[in-house]
């Protein structure tokens, strides 16, 4: 696979530009972890649905009427039809859309039409045949729904358990979400760029204080404290002095409640492969990045805040825009001119959408090469990739090489 002495750090290029490699990470990588698929209260009620596509696998979780999660392969056991759509309310059964084969909430196959004269060998009761729906693991971190392709899969508090202690004091079932209009997530964007890249950006501490001077001047990055804890990034930094003195004026949300005031920082952790969360003093977020193509990565983030009146909403933002932090502070782009220009927009997720479209465009020159590493600001990077190799390497990569 490795075609040339180019590198990323701990990877080849290839592993940011190749089909071939994007497929042994579907297969190795997202096949074979824990993948974030939504929010405890996406499936509230009896017979709503979620699904999420883990690696080569689309998964949907259902409520049952006992009120269990479960999660099943999306995928009829008669022909292999997608049985459900993304997400859906009050289902009392799943039905193929294609024969019309039913199955009940707990996944056995109930109904098979024209059964007798079309299927002999299906005669009897359904129940006791090998064509009910194959299970996948469902389970909750951290008020978020996660599934694992595998029936039996590893405990998840096994996986996530020991980073718990390095995340906020946030208590996401207790917040509500935040839209932009009903049902559509705070923010989705397609990116021209590899996810790892993605990724990278997300963990990428020494560009902070770079691209982002006049963006998220907020936080102090110099006393940003990170580390790992197995394969997931743990992340912490402070409020720079003005804005934490007057935070609760400043805030352009209500506070967390949960959040000690003396002490309040933003907490953004990298839980491996592909789920970020950002948790602030005003906010509650989660930063999923879902491969698309070798070269092209969708991201959403859904936001949750305090779960009080529109009228404090109101008046909290009016206080925000009033503040003087902000005049002091300000909020600038890189560079000066039209507010079209990424760099100009005076908005950090266009500013990084922008650099990470940008270095994907470079790895296709003869002449690309990366300079030297800076020793803390970047150390995630490769430590990430290293993840990235040692996981699919486990599961059975590269096994021919």
């Amino acid at each position: 696979m490795l075609k040339n002495n180019q590198m990323m750090h701990a990877l080849p290029v290839e592993a940011y530009t190749s089909k071939e490699w994007f497929d042994t990470e579907l297969k190795y990588l997202f096949s074979t972890t824990w993948q974030f698929a939504g929010l405890v209260e996406d499936v509230s009620k009896p017979g709503d649905y979620i699904s999420v596509q883990a690696g080569l696998n689309n998964i949907f979780i259902v409520k049952g009427r006992d009120n269990r999660l479960r999660a099943f392969h999306n995928i009829c056991r008669h022909r292999g039809t997608q049985l459900l759509r993304a997400v859906g309310k009050a289902q009392k059964a799943i039905t193929c859309p294609y024969h019309d084969w039913t199955y009940n909430l707990e996944g056995k196959l109930i109904s098979v039409p024209k059964r007798e004269e079309e299927f002999p060998n299906l005669k009897g009761e359904l129940h006791k045949c090998d064509l009910n729906l194959h299970e996948a693991s469902v389970d909750i971190f951290k008020g978020m729904l996660f599934v694992h392709p595998e029936k039996n899969a590893p405990n998840i508090m096994e996986y996530f358990g020991n980073v718990k202690q390095y995340l906020g004091p946030h208590i996401p079932e207790e917040l509500i979400e935040y839209q932009t209009k009903k049902g559509e997530p705070f923010y989705s964007k397609e990116i021209k760029a590899n996810w790892k890249i993605v990724v990278e950006n997300y963990i990428d501490h020494y560009h902070l204080a770079h691209l982002h001077e006049g963006t998220l001047n907020m936080y102090n990055h110099e006393k940003a404290e990170f580390g790992w804890v197995g394969p997931h990034y743990w992340f912490q930094e402070p409020l720079v002095d003005i804005y934490q003195k007057e935070v609760k004026k400043a805030s352009p949300f209500p506070l967390i409640d949960k959040m000690p005031e003396d002490n309040i920082k933003a907490y953004v952790p990298w839980l491996f492969p592909n789920i970020g969360i950002t948790e602030s003093e005003g906010s509650w977020n989660t930063f999923h990045v879902l491969p698309l193509a070798p070269d092209k990565t969708l991201v959403t983030i859904r936001s949750k805040t305090m779960n009080v009146s529109e009228w404090e909403y109101t008046k909290q933002y009016s206080k925000s825009t009033l503040s003087n932090v902000w005049t002091k502070l300000g909020n600038t782009g890189k560079y000066e001119g039209d507010k079209n220009d990424p760099m100009a927009s005076g908005d950090f997720m266009l500013e990084d959408i922008y650099a990470c479209e940008q270095q994907q465009k470079s790895l296709q020159s003869p002449y690309f090469k990366v300079g030297a590493q800076a020793k803390k600001g970047e150390y995630a990077i490769q430590r990430f990739q290293e993840e990235v190799k040692k996981w699919m390497k486990k599961n059975g990569a590269f096994k021919e090489q």
